[in-house]
């Protein structure tokens, strides 16, 4: 599914893992708490190529943003969607055929800012894209047919996609509990049982 998000299919010559784990060093709060080091260290790994990754990973990124607090005294910090990280404006196709379900701009330091989910209703499941360009959401309707294949939404730029350096944050979701063009991306230790199960592991659907 996700060599079919982009113009290219991903390969060892045009693609790169990205580690932002909390294992990784190099990431401290100088570089993840200022956008433009963030935007040049995730710049400088990628080197050209398509950074990708991030599916259950354990990430301190989000200290920065006090969106990822929780009610109780833990914090959220697992990645439930795949990171695909490029240059702003990048063109993001959709893998599936689908409609569109919802679409809304998240708001805020650390959000998805603007995101758009479809439902697929062969496979029954939904996608997210988070972090996308504004202009992405004025052609859209909800229940809108979208055929796969076809041009979706492009990367935003750090001013509109919540302040992070360009990526599309892509996520699958079984049950949407009820929400409307946003769905949590990011989760807390306790409660990754639930949503693992509920948010598939792009790479292996």
């Amino acid at each position: 599914m996700i060599d079919r998000l982009f113009t290219i299919a991903l390969s060892p010559s045009n693609s790169i893992a990205l580690d932002l784990s909390a294992m990784n060093t190099e990431l401290n709060s100088s570089v993840y708490g200022n956008t433009s080091a963030f935007c040049e260290y995730i710049n400088e790994k990628l080197a050209g190529k398509i950074g990708f990754g991030g599916y259950l990973e354990h990430r301190v990124i989000y200290e920065s943003h006090e969106n990822f607090a929780t009610a109780s005294a833990d914090f959220r910090n697992i990645h439930l969607g795949m990171d695909f990280w490029a240059e702003a404006g990048t063109s993001v196709f959709a893998p599936l055929s689908g409609v569109v379900h919802s679409f809304q701009v998240n708001p805020g330091s650390g959000n998805y800012g603007p995101t758009i989910i479809l439902y697929h209703p062969e496979e029954n499941i939904y996608s997210l894209y988070g972090h996308l360009a504004s202009s992405d959401l004025e052609s859209l309707e909800v229940g809108m047919q979208v055929t796969a294949g076809q041009k979706l939404c492009h990367l935003g730029n750090p001013d509109e996609n919540g302040g992070w350096p360009p990526h599309l944050h892509f996520q699958l979701i079984r049950d949407l509990q009820g929400f409307q063009g946003d769905y949590p991306g990011v989760c807390s230790m306790r409660d990754v049982a639930f949503y693992a199960q509920n948010c598939p592991d792009p790479a292996r659907f």
